[in-house]
Formats: C-alpha cells, sequence, structure tokens
C-alpha cells in the first residue's frame, strides 16, 4: 500500500467535494444557520405557549368544616392559593346537595367532563364537615387526656372521602387535578397545623429539623455537567451524518456520473482507493460535528441567557468550558473514523445516490441504541460499558467533560482499542465491498417479485445464496420475539403450574423444533436443490467424532470461566435473578435424564440445523469463510435472549463455526454442542459436599463463593486450553471442502498481494 496513492486519490475526492455546492452547504451552511433560526423558531413559538385556565365543579360546598377555610367568595382561600394560580383555575360551584348515589354522581361528572364543560369535579360528601370536627374534637380530648388513649378503635371516627372526578386521557382534565391537588393538600396541612394549635403540640413537633444542603460544585463544574448530558451525543450524531452523505457521492455518485471505472482501473489498489475515500469522508465528518457543536453551544447559551434574563433568575448555565470542548475534540477522529468507514461501505451498495440515502435510515436504527445507551440514569463508564462499540467512546466523552479523570484514565485504553479495532474492521468491510464487482457494478434491471419469485425457484442452487442465509437469521429472530409470546399463551393454558417441569420441557421443545430448526429446514427444501448438502448432513471423517466431544470436554473449563467473567463485566439486576430462581429451582429437582435430552440434546440438533447449518453455508458464498462464521455466531448469540447468556453463546458459536467448516459435517458440531450443554447439566449437581467424598473430583473442582455450588481449579482451565489449542491446531491441518467464491477470493487476496495493479473483470 503506497501513501502516494492515498494521497493523490484523497486530494481529489477533497476537491471534488468541495466544488459540490450541496456537500458545501449540508456541511458548512447549513449547521450555521440551522440552530440560531431554531432558537428563533423557539422564540416565536413560545408566545403560544401560555398556560391555560381549568374549571373545576364543587360540589357539597355547604358540607365544608367551619375552619380552616378553604374558600373566600367564589375562589379558594388566599392562603392556600395565592393569586398567580388563581387566575388559571376557574370555580364552578354547584347549589344543592350532590347526587345522592355514587354511580349517579360519576356519571354525571362524567359527562360534563367528556364534553368540555368542566375539566375536574370534587365532591365534598355529605356530613363530611360534622365528622371532620368530631375528629379534631377526639383528638384534642385524648392529646390533653392520654389516660384516654385506651379506648378501642372501634371508637375511632369515620370520615367520609371527598371524591375527585377526572380524565386521564384529557391534558386538561390531567392538568386540573394536578393544580386542585396542590390546593387541597395545602388546606390539608392547615388543618393539621390547627389541630396541632388546639391540642397545643408546638408545629416544630412534627419537623424536629431540616436539612440545610450545601453544593460543593463549582460553576465550571456545574457548566460541565449541564453540557455533558448532551454535547456528546450532538457530536457522535452529527459525525455519522456528515460522513454519511459524503460517502453517497463518492461511491453511489461516482458510478452515476461514470468515473469510477476510470479510477478502479489506475495503478491504485482497492485497499488504496479506499484508505484515499476514507480519509476525505472523515474529513467532512469531522468538520460537520465541529462546526454543528460550535452552532449548537453558542446558539443554546444565548437561548438560555435570554430565558434566565425574561424569568428574572441569577447565574446562568454559560458557555461550555473550552477545557469540555478540547476533550471533544480529542475524540472526534476516532468517532469519525469509525463512522467514515462504516458508511462507505454501507454507501458501497447504492447504485445512485438517491438510492444511497435510503441506507441511512437502517445504519441509524442500528447505531442509534449505542448512541442512547449513555444517556440512561444509571450508565457510567466501567470495564464493561468501556467495551461496546460508540457506547464506551461517549461515556469516556462524557467522563473527561465531568473531570472524572481517575475513571477515564482506567478505561481510556479499552475504549481506545475497541473502537480502533471496529474501525479496522469497518475499514475492511469497505475494502470488500470494492472488490465486489458485483457491489461496485450491480445489475441495473427493476426488481419484480414474480420475476424474483420464479428466479428463486428455477436458478436454485444447490445451497443457499448469501441473502437467503440472513433471511433465515431474521426470520428465526422475527418468528421467535412474536412467537415466544404464542407459546407461552398455549403453554399456560394447557398447564396451570408454570413451575411445573412438562410446562418447561413443552415451551422449550417446541422453540427449538418450530422457531428455530423448522424454518431452516423448510427453505433448505423450498429454496436449494440438494437440503442435504444445505443443512451440512454429511457423514464425517470418524477421526472428527471423538476430537469433537474431546474439543468440548477441554473447552468447557475456560467457558465456565469466561460466563463468569461476562456475568461479573454485566451483572444480573434483581429482577432478572428473580425470575431465574423458579427455572434453577426446577431444573435441579428434575431428573438428569430429562435435562440432558431437553436442555443439551434437542438444541444441539435444532439449533446446529439453523445455524451452522442452512445460515452458515449460505454466508460462505460470500468466499470468507470467517464473515460466515461471525455472522451465524452473532444471530446464534442473540437468539438466546438474556444478553449475558448472548456474549457467550456468540463466541461459543465462534469455536463450533469453525468445527463446521473444516469437517465439512453438522455431526461433530451436534456431539460437540450436545456435550458442552450436557457437562454444564451435571456440572450443576455436583456441590462441595459431592466434591469432597469423591477425590479425583477435587482434583477438578474448587467451591464456588458461598452458594455451595464448584467451579474448575484454574488450572485445569489453562490445561485444557491449552489441549483445545492443539486440537483446533490439528484441525486446521486437515484439508476441508471449499466453496467456489472461497477458491476465488483466495485467488483473488494472492494476487492483490503480490501487484499493486489490480486486475481487470
Amino acid at each position: 500500500m503506497k501513501w502516494s496513492n492515498i494521497k493523490l486519490i484523497f486530494f481529489r475526492e477533497l476537491r471534488d467535494q468541495l466544488r459540490d455546492r450541496r456537500t458545501m452547504f449540508t456541511i458548512a451552511v447549513l449547521p450555521i444557520l440551522l440552530y440560531p433560526l431554531m432558537g428563533m423558531a423557539f422564540f416565536q413559538i413560545s408566545q403560544f405557549m401560555h398556560e391555560h385556565e381549568s374549571t373545576i365543579r364543587i360540589v357539597g360546598l355547604d358540607n365544608l368544616p367551619s375552619s380552616p377555610e378553604l374558600m373566600e367568595g367564589e375562589h379558594f382561600h388566599p392562603d392556600i392559593c395565592n393569586l398567580a394560580q388563581a387566575r388559571l383555575l376557574i370555580l364552578e360551584i354547584q347549589e344543592g346537595e350532590s347526587p345522592s348515589g355514587d354511580k349517579d354522581l360519576q356519571t354525571e361528572a362524567e359527562q360534563d367532563i367528556n364534553a368540555g364543560v368542566v375539566d375536574a369535579v370534587v365532591v365534598f360528601p355529605p356530613n363530611f364537615g360534622q365528622q371532620l370536627d368530631k375528629f379534631r374534637e377526639q383528638f384534642k380530648d385524648r392529646t390533653s387526656n392520654p389516660e384516654s388513649e385506651s379506648e378501642s378503635e372501634s371508637d375511632a371516627v369515620e370520615i367520609p372521602q371527598p371524591q375527585v372526578f377526572f380524565n386521564t386521557a384529557s391534558d386538561k382534565s390531567r392538568i386540573a387535578l394536578e393544580r386542585l391537588d396542590v390546593v387541597l393538600h395545602r388546606w390539608r396541612d392547615s388543618m393539621v397545623r390547627e389541630n396541632l394549635a388546639r391540642s397545643n403540640i408546638p408545629l416544630k413537633a412534627t419537623r424536629p429539623f431540616s436539612m440545610e444542603d450545601r453544593d460543593v460544585s463549582h460553576e465550571e463544574t456545574r457548566r460541565a455537567a449541564i453540557w455533558s448530558k448532551f454535547l456528546p451525543f450532538i457530536l457522535v450524531i452529527w459525525a455519522l451524518t456528515g460522513a454519511f452523505y459524503p460517502a453517497v457521492d463518492v461511491c453511489a455518485g461516482e458510478k452515476e456520473r461514470g468515473t469510477l471505472e476510470t479510477l478502479l482501473s489506475s495503478p491504485a489498489t482497492r485497499t488504496e482507493i479506499v484508505y484515499g475515500k476514507w480519509l476525505t469522508v472523515m474529513t467532512f465528518s469531522m468538520a460537520t460535528a465541529i462546526l454543528n457543536l460550535v452552532s449548537m453551544g453558542a446558539t443554546g447559551t444565548f437561548i438560555m441567557k435570554s430565558m434566565e434574563s425574561m424569568a428574572g433568575m441569577g447565574g446562568n448555565m454559560g458557555t461550555p468550558p473550552l477545557v469540555s470542548m478540547g476533550w471533544l475534540l480529542l475524540c472526534l477522529p476516532l468517532i469519525s473514523g469509525l463512522f467514515s468507514a462504516l458508511s462507505l461501505a454501507v454507501a458501497a451498495f447504492a447504485r445512485s445516490s438517491k438510492e444511497g440515502q435510503y441506507y441511512l435510515m437502517p445504519l441509524l436504527f442500528v447505531t442509534l441504541p449505542l448512541i442512547m445507551l449513555p444517556m440512561l440514569p444509571a450508565a457510567e463508564l466501567d470495564f464493561g460499558t468501556s467495551l461496546i462499540p460508540v457506547a464506551g467512546m461517549t461515556l469516556l466523552m462524557r467522563a473527561l467533560m465531568e473531570s472524572q479523570f481517575q475513571a477515564a484514565l482506567l478505561h481510556t485504553i479499552p475504549v481506545l482499542v475497541v473502537t480502533c479495532v471496529c474501525c479496522y474492521l469497518a475499514i475492511r468491510w469497505a475494502v470488500a465491498q470494492f472488490e465486489s464487482e458485483s457491489v461496485m457494478f450491480p445489475e441495473t434491471e427493476r426488481w419484480d417479485i414474480s420475476s424474483w419469485l420464479l428466479h428463486l425457484r428455477r436458478d436454485r442452487g444447490e445451497t443457499p445464496t448469501v441473502g437467503e442465509a440472513i433471511l433465515c437469521g431474521v426470520l428465526i429472530l422475527v418468528i421467535k420475539f412474536f412467537g415466544g409470546s404464542v407459546i407461552k399463551a398455549v403453554a399456560d393454558s394447557v398447564f396451570t403450574d408454570h413451575a411445573n417441569w412438562n410446562y418447561f420441557a413443552f415451551s422449550t421443545i417446541v422453540i427449538q423444533i418450530g422457531i428455530i430448526a423448522l424454518p431452516a429446514v423448510i427453505m433448505a427444501i423450498i429454496l436449494t436443490r440438494n437440503p442435504r448438502k444445505s443443512l451440512m448432513l454429511t457423514m464425517p471423517k470418524w477421526s472428527y467424532l471423538p476430537a469433537a466431544v474431546l474439543l468440548a470436554l477441554f473447552l468447557h473449563p475456560a467457558f465456565m470461566y469466561l460466563g463468569q467473567g461476562i456475568v461479573h463485566l454485566y451483572p444480573f439486576d434483581a429482577a432478572a435473578e428473580a425470575a431465574f430462581d423458579p427455572i434453577e429451582k426446577l431444573l435441579s429437582n428434575t431428573p438428569l435424564l430429562y435435562l440432558l435430552f431437553v436442555v443439551a440434546l434437542m438444541p444441539a440438533i435444532c439449533e446446529e440445523l439453523a445455524f451452522r447449518g442452512f445460515i452458515m453455508s449460505g454466508l460462505r458464498h460470500s468466499g470468507h469463510k470467517w464473515f460466515a462464521i461471525v455472522i451465524s455466531s452473532f444471530l446464534f448469540g442473540i437468539t438466546h435472549g438474556v444478553l449475558q447468556q448472548s456474549i457467550s453463546a456468540g463466541i461459543l458459536g465462534i469455536v463450533v463455526g469453525y468445527l463446521a467448516v473444516q469437517t465439512g459435517s453438522l455431526i461433530p458440531t451436534m456431539l460437540f454442542h450436545f456435550t458442552h450443554n450436557a457437562t454444564s447439566m451435571v456440572m450443576s449437581r455436583l456441590n462441595t459436599t459431592i466434591v469432597g467424598e469423591y477425590q479425583p473430583l477435587g482434583w477438578l473442582f474448587t467451591a464456588l463463593g458461598k452458594e455451595g455450588g464448584v467451579i474448575y481449579h484454574w488450572h485445569v482451565a489453562v490445561i485444557g486450553a491449552t489441549l483445545a489449542a492443539g486440537l483446533l491446531y490439528w484441525l486446521r491441518k486437515q484439508p476441508y471442502e471449499q466453496y467456489d467464491e472461497e477458491i476465488l477470493q483466495e485467488a483473488l487476496d494472492k494476487a492483490t498481494t503480490h501487484t499493486s495493479v489490480p486486475t481487470l473483470v
């Protein structure tokens, strides 16, 4: 790879983008104008954001106690409702007694509220004031004569409760309830104070002390804490947006202009072309993020100062501290580099600029959860969150802005490593797209559903295509998401006891067969000419069978420690642990043979048919076996639902996928899967007592905390991992059947390695 070629392509693309008026408007002009215009619009709209009055009907005014006073004329008493609040409350006094029956009262209130006549109705029942006065006299007697407290509770006065009718579906009604609630609480508090005064009890007895709050933060720290809540989010969003539109232009735009063929036939390799375009996109991504950041900070500061001056408040939010802005700018190149590589890879699929813009929404939907995660109240920078792409970088920016340097220093390296690795993988993905002639020069005919269905049937291959494999994985996830509740409802109707083994077994077997295995088998029969090969149901060499069993046994200790580490990084919350407890108790009381069939054998067959069978055999047509292994393992992990289990299953799936590729059969992977699950089930039955009774078990296991369970000795995990590495090395040396696309890709990789001039197709 020559830097001179990359530099030439970079300056060429940069010059073309600077000449594009649309790009310059989006990158430079729009951020400068957008936020001031939004601020002006905010001030204009704020004129219409006045508070509306609430109409409240009061029924049973004659039933109120004489003191303290709730009403003064046709308004609430000034002691409990100030003038500003009284202006927003229009009281409608209903004369006479309230309707006798509660049903008639509710019907009348419901009709008037729904018709918009009133927003809320408060009803004071008959004898409310009399019973309340009687209770207050009784309270006074008891406090003045403590010996009378021996009276039974049956002598206590029962006070009929006032009723408030409102409509939660109406915003005006809910606001009226909130305003009325404030007034009634103040009236009740004044009644409490009056009761205490009558009984010669000082008011301070109810509040013997008060808390004196003292803010130890400095003004600059407070400003940084406020700005850190949303400036990193804005930076990341605009870094993504600023990367995507230039990426579409340098890919799809060149296809439209007809200049892509000239560039691809130049002496520059596809890798050098991608790096040159990546630097261009990254430059505009950083420029967009910086301009939006500066414009939003200036506009936000101006708006906050204007609002505070109009409200007459002292102090202000102020501008973002320069140090905080410096930290954001320091982190920007990494996040822009990642988004630029992703945008470049996605935009390579587009045949036109118009089509390329459609791809922004899926990319945004994929990254938005990672961007939103740091905005959660409980999110903080730790080792677990630092390993999450995008989210870790956003949390690192927050920590630096808030001067949490100790946490930032501890987790900077994991964040940088994860971001750099993701950036490198995204660049390699973009390079792969540029090396694919089907991506660079796609077919231009219109898509027709009837022709597509005819093509599926007439032009079926022996094994599924990449698109069919991905479709199968997505279908399994969607069916599992919606079908899980249906299966649960059916199980609830058949089995009344959820802690019953039959309920658990029925749900598990139906999910494994009906949701995971059946879609893969049906698609293999309909979409391929050789379902047996598509599902990899071929007989392997006999030596692979014991190797698969031994590999599972050797790796099991390491995966147990891996599971413990994942739970330590991402611990279960109390609700999840409470939900798992009944299942653990159920499994511990179930015969081991039943467990081996339902929890070990069924997943080993069904999940392997779907993920290492149909899905991975289709993904291998991409030409990269590791792409097929990783994507199928990713889908395999997601189906497990629980995050901690998904991570562990995804890593395990990579080993199983490699075993499937090297052996060319699903039978060894089924043996591996069954052995792993069965070993876990057997190990769950062990405890410190059993291990202490049998000396050989003591060589393998040690006590796990105070739970009574056991875990492997660390040296057992090390020895097992070493033996497993030897087995994997032996498998690597074994010949395996390659797909045509994999053979072609290897030839292209070798040609690219030995020459800088790409072979034209």
